[in-house]
């Protein structure tokens, strides 16, 4: 059984409110709870002989959504720190990004212009260890757009839930206090 994650400590966050924050800690938890539920009536259904039915099979395509919605909210609130962390300029991740995007600051006009396109989704900074670049990318949904074998080191919620009550349509400004809280030594961490 999966646990959710205890949040409160992202309480007082700059930029993002209690309220909101405790929302999206909830929106979190469902997630936890249906992955948990999903997972126990796949295997019951398995031992009952329903494997391959209709209902199996869209429990299986529904796995794949709770699982990532749940994972890519504990990624999401552990980049997060009250206040941020500086990226340490000598660092692996910094010296893959001047490769990759020329500088900071190329990379960090691209993470931002991805979380700008229309829609709902999410903005992933990925790491593809095989070939050892850097990519940002756009998730849509929870379950689409991910790259294979890639490890995700930042990443960033943009469904509306993540913003709307305290930025309301304004993306770019909850885009920006995103930015000012990145624990970039977990984002580091992540490198592997």
């Amino acid at each position: 059984m999966y646990e959710a994650k205890n949040l409160d400590p992202l309480l007082g966050t700059p930029g993002l409110s209690d309220e909101l924050l405790k929302n999206h800690f909830t929106l979190y938890q469902g997630y936890v709870t249906n992955t948990n539920k999903v997972s126990d009536t796949l295997a019951l259904m398995v031992t009952e002989g329903k494997a391959g039915t209709p209902e199996y099979n869209e429990l299986k395509r529904r796995f794949g959504w709770e699982y990532n919605g749940m994972r890519l909210h504990e990624l999401y609130f552990d980049n997060l720190k009250n206040g941020g962390a500086t990226l340490n300029p000598e660092s692996l991740l910094m010296t893959k990004i001047g490769d990759e995007f020329g500088s900071l600051e190329n990379w960090e006009k691209d993470f931002r212009s991805t979380g700008t396109i229309r829609g709902i989704g999410w903005v992933v900074l990925y790491y593809d260890p095989t070939d050892e670049r850097l990519f940002n990318c756009w998730v849509d949904e929870h379950n689409i757009g991910h790259l294979t074998g890639a490890n995700p080191i930042l990443v960033m919620d943009v469904f509306e839930h993540a913003f709307m009550l305290d930025y309301g349509l304004k993306r770019a400004d909850y885009i920006e206090t995103f930015f000012k809280n990145i624990d970039w030594e977990r984002a580091i961490a992540r490198m592997g």
